[in-house]
């Protein structure tokens, strides 16, 4: 306990320094609390706390790797300041089975100048051929041909080791169970009888496959002459879920949900199209401000954006932006896949394989800058170019960590690929 002044020590200073014939008195430093260290450290971004994790004090390194530290600055970022997990995008080359997931910065393509390249950074990976799944809270489930699934967290450089969960994925998808505290991965697989089994794996200890209520639609119906526009599901932050686009041609589409707290299916409807669109022509399913996205191609002129307000209600549907069409964009008919968005910038995948950004103010268009000369993907043509054969991957960096929720968890399986001389 901190004893208060006494007045019998006025006129004794033991800190006192003579300067000059004068006596100095010198204050001890201050001392920061650990709940106000705490507040500090929780409005920093997460990279730059990875940095300070490894090297300052061993009280903040046990800190800031601790499971309710990340849990509360990812919190925080998502309710307060999103600037504190940057967003990034990861890729590989779906054509060709290169050793290499390239990452770039979501925020350098937004707001570098045209003469000022994004740099992808490549990382390799010990092992076979990995996929992307999906991400949520700054994981990414990797899976490969061997069937096997990892978690790696590409801002702490952490990943769980790889899980034999014994079978290849046809419709899947990566998410959060927010009530139970679960990271869950959703499958529909094939048995060798031929029927297909849903199937839920949650990430733990005690990692197994649980059968789960079949999934309500197939990815072809030839009677109802409809598909499944992708096979990964998105995960939307907050709700708890999977979502998958359904297009049936010549009449309408509609988005399928699987709640992960209760796995239970759900769907509902998307915007209303005017009658004079190409009705043939698929809508594209995205995120944006963590809420549902969807564009459609509308009276071959323009792009409308969708963002749906209150998650499930069919009604909230509200229009965020229209793009105009454009002669450097693929001129058949065809959406646009909404990537993220900053202020009034919006970034947009095209059909063609280019990234764009829309200004929404005037209207403008812009083609970012991307060098992914570092990849080591000699085959498929540079980003700027044309990235068609590669696959992305949107996530935020986080501190979240395998080890958080009972996986064993190392930092050798993705290795920072070094430039060749």
């Amino acid at each position: 306990m901190r004893r208060g002044p006494n007045p019998d020590d006025v006129d004794v200073d033991t800190d006192a320094v003579p300067r000059k014939g004068k006596v100095v008195t010198t204050k001890p430093p201050a001392i920061l609390l650990d709940e106000l260290i705490e507040e500090i450290l929780l409005r920093i971004p997460a990279r730059s706390l990875v940095r300070l994790r490894n090297s300052v004090c061993s009280s903040w390194r046990t800190l800031i790797s601790s499971s309710q530290f990340a849990k509360d600055h990812l919190r925080r970022s998502m309710a307060v300041d999103p600037a504190l997990t940057h967003p990034r995008i990861a890729y590989y080359s779906h054509t060709s089975l290169y050793p290499t997931i390239g990452v770039f910065s979501v925020r350098s393509v937004m707001e570098n100048p045209p003469h000022e390249p994004t740099k992808v950074v490549p990382y390799d990976y010990e092992g076979s051929f990995r996929l992307i799944i999906g991400s949520c809270n700054g994981l990414m489930c990797l899976h490969d041909e061997e069937g096997q699934a990892m978690l790696w967290n590409p801002c702490t450089g952490f990943t769980s080791q790889p899980l034999e969960i014994g079978c290849l994925l046809s419709i899947c998808g990566f998410g959060y169970d927010h009530v139970n505290d679960k990271y869950k991965l959703f499958a529909v697989v094939k048995k060798k009888s031929g029927e297909s089994v849903s199937r839920m794996f949650t990430f733990g200890p005690n990692s197994t496959w649980r059968t789960i209520p079949d999934f309500p639609h197939k990815l072809r119906d030839r009677n109802y002459r409809g598909s499944m526009v992708d096979l990964v599901g998105l995960f939307v932050s907050g709700t708890g879920t999977l979502n998958w686009l359904f297009h049936r041609y010549l009449s309408f589409v509609w988005v399928l949900s699987l709640d992960l707290v209760k796995e239970t299916y759900s769907q509902f409807s998307l915007p209303s199209r005017d009658s004079d669109d190409d009705h043939r022509v698929a809508p594209q399913l995205g995120i944006l401000r963590d809420s549902l996205a969807v564009c459609y191609e509308t009276k071959k002129t323009h792009w409308t954006v969708w963002l749906m307000k209150d998650y499930g209600v069919p009604q909230s549907w509200t229009k965020l932006a229209i793009i105009p069409h454009h002669p450097r964009l693929d001129r058949r008919p065809s959406s646009l896949r909404p990537i993220y968005m900053l202020k009034n910038v919006l970034l947009v995948f095209t059909p063609c394989g280019e990234f764009v950004l829309c200004n929404l103010n005037d209207g403008s268009i812009d083609f970012p800058n991307i060098d992914s000369s570092s990849d080591y993907m000699p085959r498929p043509r540079p980003l700027t170019q044309y990235s068609y054969e590669r696959i992305f991957q949107l996530y935020h960096e986080s501190l979240v960590s395998p080890s958080h929720f009972g996986l064993p968890s190392c930092s050798s399986e993705m290795r920072l690929m070094k430039p060749s001389l």
